[in-house]
């Protein structure tokens, strides 16, 4: 991509925000946002990769940076909005991304896991919201999207905290649509299955879920998943991609499954 289409993309003056953002679902989004013109900001509490990411898109010629940014962490999150105004001065997009894992098995829960999944991916999505949302009501056309999982609408064995959190997730995404439609704040959600990133590497640490022989045959063989593959994070940024354009400009408080049409079977 030259300079001038990076100058004239469909985002061209647009203020992205990401969390979760040094690798996988968050690293795609970022990317594909400053490709289409957006200025990004990559946040993560895992720093590192994301300048790593922004390293790579400003050296392309993209406005990209990062911060460091916990979002269960007020202060942390109050720095994120700081930065951004003093970079930017609004915002227009914000992708809450961030997340964390568990697969805790019911009878090994503990209260203290159970509420730190909670505080990061349920409530520390609306706490971002809160921190920036002066500057979304800024924009002309602010949208929030929230990646919340297939989880928030399915059940699945061993996934009390993460289906919880995600599905508190899923309902936060209505519930903010309605409080901000008087600004002009679309709000929108994406579920993904599946995916090929760093989540899908088994806890125990013998390997990758989606080269297990119960997951080549339920989902890919059997056609648990009618595409027969997982997600690449790609397809999840490309899905999102809808939601955050201009294109979308009537559809608010919905969630989308980007599954490979596993949700389709039963």
């Amino acid at each position: 991509m030259d300079a001038d289409m990076k100058a004239t993309g469909r985002l061209a003056g647009r203020v992205a925000v990401v969390t979760g953002a040094a690798r996988g679902i968050g690293a795609a989004i970022a990317t594909k946002l400053a490709h289409q013109g957006a200025a990004v900001m990559l946040a993560d509490r895992d720093v590192g990769p994301a300048q790593a990411v922004a390293a790579e898109l400003s050296a392309a010629g993209y406005d990209a940076t990062a911060i460091a940014t916990d979002i269960t962490d007020e202060a942390s999150v109050a720095g994120l909005a700081a930065a951004v105004a003093a970079r930017w001065g609004r915002l227009d997009i914000l992708v809450n991304n961030a997340a964390i894992l568990d697969a805790t098995p019911l009878e090994e829960l503990t209260r203290p896991r159970f509420r730190a999944v909670q505080e990061v991916n349920q409530n520390g999505a609306l706490w971002t919201v809160m921190s920036l949302l002066d500057l979304l009501k800024r924009s002309g056309h602010a949208r929030v999207v929230n990646i919340a999982s297939i989880l928030g609408v399915r059940g699945c064995a061993d996934s009390v905290s993460y289906g919880t959190a995600k599905g508190g997730l899923v309902n936060l995404t209505r519930l903010l649509a309605v409080d901000l439609a008087p600004h002009g704040i679309l709000v929108n959600c994406i579920c993904p299955g599946f995916v090929d990133t760093r989540m899908a590497l088994l806890p125990d640490g013998s390997g990758h879920e989606h080269e297990t022989d119960w997951f080549r045959d339920i989902y890919i063989k059997y056609g648990r998943i009618p595409l027969r593959r997982p997600a690449e994070a790609a397809d999840i940024a490309a899905a999102t991609s809808f939601f955050y354009g201009d294109d979308c400009r009537y559809v608010t408080g919905q969630v989308l499954l980007v599954d490979g049409g596993l949700s389709a079977t039963f």
